[in-house]
């Protein structure tokens, strides 16, 4: 009898607490199975450019001040380049001087996941669209008011929809550079 009970627990129930704690800190995550949107990878990698799905599908950081985003001014809507949900608007970018594009608030409360990250011997919290799981970046502490928050985000992981698309044609025509082609290779730009 004694071989069955430890300190008075059965082996039944340490086995279960054991296995318990073991999926706790184990860094199990959501799957991609498990999103609300999901896509065949081989379709994302037709899609996508390299630096995307690195970005989005392996949980990749494109190095800094190096992104399309980095410096972007224009006013619109930041959306997923995976799925194209909406997740950050203009209004809310700051410039961190960190090189990555970064935000002190999200469009909508449930369009970002947030998850603990301890790759690279350190704690951080990673920033994932909550409709298909592409990854996005990291959220810190050291952001402006109203939030304190600083969502750094990889432009690799973004699209951009600006508010009046026309102007926006118009502009980049004025400026001398070329308008929208409709003749694609079939990769998302950014």
């Amino acid at each position: 009898m004694c071989r069955d009970v430890v300190g008075g627990l059965s082996r039944a129930t340490l086995r279960s607490a054991v296995l318990l704690l073991l999926l706790l800190f184990s860094g199990a995550r959501r799957t991609k199975k498990t999103w609300p949107v999901s896509f065949p990878q081989e379709e994302l990698r037709k899609r996508l450019t390299p630096m995307q799905y690195h970005i989005t599908q392996e949980r990749g950081t494109e190095s800094a001040f190096t992104g399309e985003f980095a410096h972007h001014k224009d006013e619109g809507t930041y959306t997923c380049v995976v799925c194209g949900a909406v997740l950050f608007s203009s209004n809310s970018k700051f410039d961190s001087g960190s090189g990555w594009p970064s935000f002190f608030d999200i469009v909508k409360e449930e369009s970002v996941t947030l998850s603990d990250d301890f790759s690279y011997g350190m704690h951080r919290v990673e920033t994932t669209c909550s409709q298909c799981g592409a990854h996005l970046g990291h959220l810190f502490d050291d952001g402006p008011r109203p939030t304190g928050k600083r969502y750094c985000i990889n432009s690799g992981s973004l699209a951009f929809q600006p508010n009046d698309p026309a102007s926006s044609a118009s502009k980049s025509t004025a400026e001398g550079g070329a308008a929208s082609s409709s003749v694609s290779d079939g990769k998302t730009e950014l």
